[in-house]
């Protein structure tokens, strides 16, 4: 169905003395979206001067710190992205039970947003208010060309293989929340489209006679509608009640718009309907060649792999007490990067769900084949991931390994270099650990020029179980620290319910009150040489730390113990965030990253602790004072 509405898009009147037309402000906008992106590019080339200017500097010579600038250009661009980082990490958290999800965006996502919101009103009304007998027409016609140009932006944005974080460097995930904040604009603009219409036909009485002479009104009304269902179902309690629900109708209501759009719109708009559909094609093509590639082998050799198959591959699962699942994945033939994740598809578990996971491990497994083998710690909510640890746990329960056919279509993200920083600090909450201990692992084991000094790592929960699967990691990887020169520091906190903490070789546990003085320090991360508990028995598997619970039941204290090793402190003291952060950065003489992965209200705790140090020390301003780099991950569905 074609509509001509006029070759300058001027409210199909034919009149060309509007100062611009519609069409002109189309391509502004394009221009402006280019610009943001140039503008993103180039901030990351010379980013990546800088990471290439510390690892010369670091092997080249004998310069305490490589990661502080040594050019006034770099000390420039310091300053500027110290000011950057201190208006943009701020996150104002809303505690209230049930309304947490009414959380606003932090600071930086809330500047994009306004500019974001300045130029579409902009766009809606520049040369179009003023009184004349087309005064409602032509502002209908205006709101209808914002609302269709941002159509290619919400697709691209929506793109896992995503062109514009191709470019900028950023990951689908982390464009995401824009995707969803310009179907919300383009919610509101359609509606002034709408309502102005229908305004001035029901000024002249003609609102029957328009629907009735073009049909194509109505499709605009459900392509309304559809958009709004997208937008209400998007919003989290909706989202969290059925996940995979949410997701399948979300895919078809993308078509269905498309569709409704089409036969909505005249035919010289329609560019920006084809402009989406290509961008829509180009993502689905993409993720199944990388489907196909990551999971089809021709010529499988399983006397080289244990685990190998031509379709698909192995997946070993273990149920790791009452919530959580180890999934190990044969035989993977790509590389990934601590931080990064995938998306499992089990037919057995779930005939059309993929869900994403962190790569819970930096390298290829140790004891399980010579290829690549992964692993994902999946926690159980509902759904997949329900019946998923119902599985294992009935499959241990008859004492065989239960072993099932898995697809994986990744990694996606595009995290940052770990090893480019004099100091890592690591938070993480439960299964947060998945994305904080990869990230451990990649520095410790770093083969090349390593910039890292120090590493602060801190794992609370709530019960202990949660955590029993990354305490044996840790305890490799602090013995590992020891041959590397990296000054290791752990901290785990368990909040909740029964510890057990580390006990000696007797059966007798630490003396609580010799740990007082420790737990007082905890959130500063110091150690405490005179409280060492001088034979304690290693913590080797979770199997180990399951028994010493049964039979050492431990009343909870608000108190810490240090291990054998003066860098793990255990404590049942919920950590000070601040405290935590501000002794590594203030013993630091380079660059600080801190890294978080947990909930919102972690999350905007350390964004806001980040910010307010960085402000407290002016770096990058005078002082002497390095910057603070933050990297947040929250898990949410």
């Amino acid at each position: 169905m074609d509509h001509d509405h006029g070759s300058h898009g001027g409210g199909g009147t034919g009149n060309t003395t509007y100062p611009v037309t519609n069409e002109e402000l189309a391509q502004r906008f394009w221009y402006i979206v280019a610009g943001f992106v140039g503008a993103f590019l180039i901030c990351r080339v010379i980013n990546w001067y800088k990471l290439e200017r510390r690892l010369r500097r670091h092997t080249s010579s004998s310069v305490q710190s490589p990661t502080r600038p040594d050019t006034a250009f770099l000390e420039l661009w310091a300053t500027f992205t110290a000011v950057v980082r201190e208006v943009s990490y701020p996150q104002l958290y809303v505690p209230a039970r049930g309304f947490s999800w009414l959380t606003p965006p932090p600071g930086g996502r809330v500047i994009v947003l306004l500019v974001y919101w300045i130029i579409v009103i902009y766009m809606a009304t520049d040369g179009a208010i003023f009184p004349d007998v087309f005064h409602w027409e032509r502002i209908g016609y205006r709101n209808a060309w914002v609302t269709i140009t941002q159509l290619p932006l919400l697709y691209l944005l929506s793109s896992k293989c995503n062109v514009v974080g191709f470019i900028t460097g950023i990951s689908h995930e982390r464009l995401n929340w824009l995707h969803r904040w310009v179907a919300r604009t383009m919610l509101a603009t359609g509606a002034v489209h709408g309502f102005y219409f229908y305004a001035d036909w029901a000024r002249s009485e003609l609102v029957d006679y328009q629907i009735k002479m073009m049909p194509m009104i109505k499709y605009g009304f459900g392509a309304w509608g559809l958009l709004l269902w997208a937008c209400v179902s998007g919003l989290a309690p909706l989202r969290r009640l059925s996940y995979e629900f949410f997701v399948l109708q979300h895919i078809l209501t993308a078509v269905l718009l498309l569709w409704l759009i089409y036969v909505h719109i005249p035919v010289d708009a329609r560019y920006n309907l084809w402009f989406a559909i290509a961008a829509l094609c180009f993502d689905r093509f993409c993720r199944t060649v990388m489907l196909v590639w990551q999971n089809v082998k021709a010529l499988p050799d399983k006397k080289r792999c244990t685990g190998g198959q031509r379709i698909g591959h192995q997946a070993q699962v273990r149920a790791v007490g009452d919530s959580i699942t180890v999934v190990t994945i044969k035989d993977v033939h790509f590389k990934w990067r601590a931080g990064q994740h995938l998306y499992l598809w089990m037919p057995r578990v779930g005939i059309a769900e993929a869900h994403p996971y962190t790569i819970a491990c930096a390298h290829q497994l140790p004891e399980t084949c010579i290829c690549n083998s992964i692993q994902l710690v999946v926690r159980k909510h509902g759904g997949f991931s329900k019946r998923l640890h119902e599985l294992a746990t009935k499959a241990q329960l008859a004492g065989k390994k239960e072993r099932l056919t898995a697809f994986v279509s990744g990694p996606y993200g595009a995290p940052p270099r770990w090893d480019i920083y004099e100091t890592i600090v690591l938070i993480s909450a439960s299964t947060g650990a998945s994305f904080t201990l990869p990230i451990l692992e990649s520095v410790l084991q770093h083969k090349g020029t390593n910039c890292v000094k120090r590493i602060d790592f801190l794992l609370t929960t709530k019960q202990g179980e949660e955590i029993d699967f990354y305490v044996t990691r840790l305890h490799e990887l602090i013995e590992h620290a020891k041959g590397t020169g990296i000054e290791l520091h752990v901290h785990i906190a368990v909040t909740q319910g029964p510890t057990s903490f580390p006990v000696s070789q007797d059966g007798v546990t630490a003396d609580s009150s010799s740990g007082s003085s420790t737990g007082a320090n905890f959130g500063r991360g110091k150690k405490v040489a005179d409280e060492k508990i001088t034979s304690q028995r290693p913590l080797s598997s979770p199997g180990d730390i399951e028994q010493t619970a049964r039979a050492i039941p431990v009343e909870r204290k608000r108190s810490s113990h240090a291990s054998t090793d003066s860098h793990v402190f255990y404590s049942s003291v919920r950590p000070d965030i601040e405290a935590y952060i501000r002794g590594p950065v203030e013993a630091t003489g380079g660059e600080t990253s801190v890294v978080v992965c947990g909930g919102p209200s972690l999350v905007a705790r350390t964004r806001n602790c980040v910010a307010s140090l960085s402000d407290e020390r002016a770096v990058h301003k005078g002082t002497g004072a390095q910057g603070i780099q933050l990297f947040a991950e929250e898990y949410s569905f």
